[in-house]
């Protein structure tokens, strides 16, 4: 039988290193058939992948825009995708094989409340897989927290912006059509070890992702030239775990309470 060809719709090495954890994590632990919640899944592009690899995913957000776009590319008929929170969707009862929640804590005042949901939306034996940026790791040192700052002075970030349009970044991402993307969590390993075990989790699998190839000045080459993205990915793979950009992490429940 002949297998069905793999697509990536993420074409920075980074972000398809993130999809490949995700993916071999839930081919290590749970069916091929099973189900999967895509927590804050943006454009679906998470959800999408994991559908051609036989998974049952239900994609959800809070952003309409983000689900009309999700569901405008979607082709899979194993794929599905609403505009409802996870508290709305746990009241109705369904339990999922794994959760997929990427990108998505660091934008949460109170990640533990989405914690909570997702612990009574995951099946006692399933998985739940996590991705943050390092909150002390080089984009959101050099880049996040200063533009953060920045945008308090108008006539800064007037002059940010222009250099970054005459750069060629947009200011967008492949992941999501949200309206506000901004990070108010910024989680050391420690940090996010202590959120797992505060909401009745513990994390398995603590994985790298890059180094410096999305920090300026470095980005204005690495954005272009695939080669030296793959590069920074494996220098990260040799750096102690704090000089990593993110965190992939694979979380299970802690069951005998």
């Amino acid at each position: 039988m002949t297998q069905p060809v793999i697509t990536y719709e993420y074409e920075r090495i980074a972000d398809i290193k993130r999809l490949n954890f995700i993916t071999e994590s839930l081919q290590k632990e749970i069916p091929a058939n099973a189900h999967v919640l895509d927590v804050g899944c943006g454009n679906g592009v998470i959800s999408r992948h994991l559908g051609q690899f036989g998974y049952n995913v239900l994609g959800i957000d809070i952003s309409q825009k983000t689900i009309d776009v999700a569901r405008s590319k979607n082709k899979l008929p194993n794929v599905a995708f609403e505009a409802i929170s996870a508290e709305e969707l746990t009241a109705k009862g369904q339990q999922y094989d794994a959760v997929i929640c990427s990108e998505v804590l660091e934008h949460l005042h109170h990640p533990e409340v989405l914690l909570r949901t997702i612990y009574a939306s995951l099946k006692d034996n399933g998985i739940l897989v996590v991705t943050v940026p390092n909150g002390m790791g080089p984009r959101e040192v050099c880049v996040t927290k200063p533009m953060l700052k920045a945008r308090n002075n108008p006539g800064l970030w007037s002059f940010i912006n222009k250099v970054k349009s005459s750069l060629g970044f947009k200011g967008t991402t492949v992941q999501s059509q949200a309206d506000n993307l901004d990070h108010v969590q910024f989680f050391t390993r420690k940090d996010l070890t202590a959120l797992a075990s505060a909401n009745d989790f513990h994390i398995i699998r603590f994985a790298k992702t890059n180094f410096v190839e999305d920090v300026f000045p470095f980005s204005i080459v690495t954005k272009r030239v695939k080669a030296l993205q793959s590069l920074d990915c494996s220098i990260a793979e040799l750096l102690p775990v704090g000089f990593t950009g993110g965190f992939n992490t694979l979380w299970k429940k802690n069951t005998g309470r």
